[in-house]
């Protein structure tokens, strides 16, 4: 459930986005209220997602995907020019994203991680 209210967040945040290019500073009243709609429902379920997923995992993908995909949505719907540079840091936030949900503190090593955090917040050191 946690990942299909990412997919929600994520997809709110390019709809957020696109509209806020299409309120043209805020100075177009439905886009603008859209741009409003969106973003709310996106934090609110990022907001949920955090309840059961780690933080950096969540966030890699949520700010990774939303950063390819406004790309995406920049070249094809506003048809903006993309050059070299930007698809090198699309594919490095791409492979990012991969190292973090692969090997990220949010597997094997998060329960190492919450019990290191715990000693230390409590002024223990093991």
């Amino acid at each position: 459930m946690a990942y299909l209210l990412l997919v929600i967040s994520i997809a709110g945040e390019l709809c957020g986005t696109s509209l806020l290019k299409a309120s043209k500073g805020f100075t177009k009243l439905y886009p603008t209220l859209g741009t409003l709609v969106a973003f709310l429902i996106s934090f609110y379920c990022l907001s949920l997602v955090l309840k059961t997923l780690p933080l950096n995992i969540t966030y890699a993908i949520w700010s990774g995907l939303g950063s390819v995909a406004t790309v995406l949505i920049s070249v094809l719907i506003w048809k903006e020019k993309i050059n070299i540079g930007s698809v090198i840091g699309i594919a490095l936030i791409i492979i990012g994203v991969i190292v973090l949900n692969l090997f990220g503190a949010g597997h094997e090593g998060a329960k190492n991680a919450s019990e290191t955090s715990s000693s230390i917040t409590q002024g223990k050191i093991n």
